[in-house]
Order: structure tokens, then sequence, then C-alpha cells
């Protein structure tokens, strides 16, 4: 398993219930040998004016998932993980239901990570595709 702390759900979706993935909606509900996994609902709240999953929140789903994936990888309770750069692909829109991100990793260094985080729609469609580098920071 790739993670040094065996995920713990509730405390994942608690600790986010007062920012920006609580008011999004997003849910953290599975994790694997190398994943974690996220949900976010398609709502008024993730719709762009067009009735369409807005990119941001997509990135925002991205970043959350590699952001803590990263967290949970790291044995120094004085590290922390900061994103350095995130791109996304949006390969088809998605008007309703949800969308399920999975975050995998690419490179787990010391000083560096690089998840990439696939996002599919309700159907198993992707829907969008993620990388992000984050730098390890140690207090």
């Amino acid at each position: 398993m790739v993670f040094k702390k065996k995920p713990d759900l509730d405390f994942l979706n608690q600790m986010g219930k007062d920012s920006m993935t609580g008011f999004l909606g997003i849910r953290y509900t599975a994790f694997g040998e190398d994943y974690l996994e996220a949900e976010m609902p398609v709502t008024l709240k993730t719709k762009q004016p067009f009735g369409l999953l807005h990119g941001g929140a997509n990135v925002v789903l991205a970043e959350s998932l590699g952001s803590v994936a990263a967290l949970l990888c790291l044995e120094d309770a004085a590290a922390y993980p900061v994103g350095l750069e995130i791109n996304a692909n949006h390969l088809k829109g998605v008007k309703e239901g949800k969308v399920t991100g999975r975050a995998t990793p690419i490179h787990l260094g010391r000083s560096t990570q690089v998840w990439e985080i696939k996002i599919s729609d309700k159907d198993g469609d992707l829907s969008c595709i993620s990388r992000i580098t984050l730098a390890i920071i140690r207090k």
C-alpha cells in the first residue's frame, strides 16, 4: 500500500466539511492499495451557466484528491503537501448526477509527488483527466 496512514474516510470528510470540498459536496468514498476516490454531485453549485459541470469544479475535486492522497503517504507528521502545478483536460460534459475521481500516484518522492486523477461520470465514462504536482514542505 502506498499510504503510510490508513485512510479514515469519515475523518477525511469531517476535515473538509467547512472548506471548499464541503461547499461543493465532495465526499471521500473509497481507497485501495494505490488509490483514493471521492464523489462530487453535479448541482447548481458545481455547474457553469450553460448547465454543464464547471471545469473549475473538476479541478477542485482533482486537487483535493491529489493533496489528501499525498498527505496520506507522508510518515513525517511535520510535513504537508502543497500544490505546485495542476492541469486538467475536460473530455466530456456532464449535466447531472455525480462524478467520481480516482487519484493514483505517478511519483512519490521525498520533496515532490505527482498524482493522476481520472474523473468519470455516473456511467463510468471519463469526463476529465488531471495531473497534480505537489511539493512536500517540512515545518
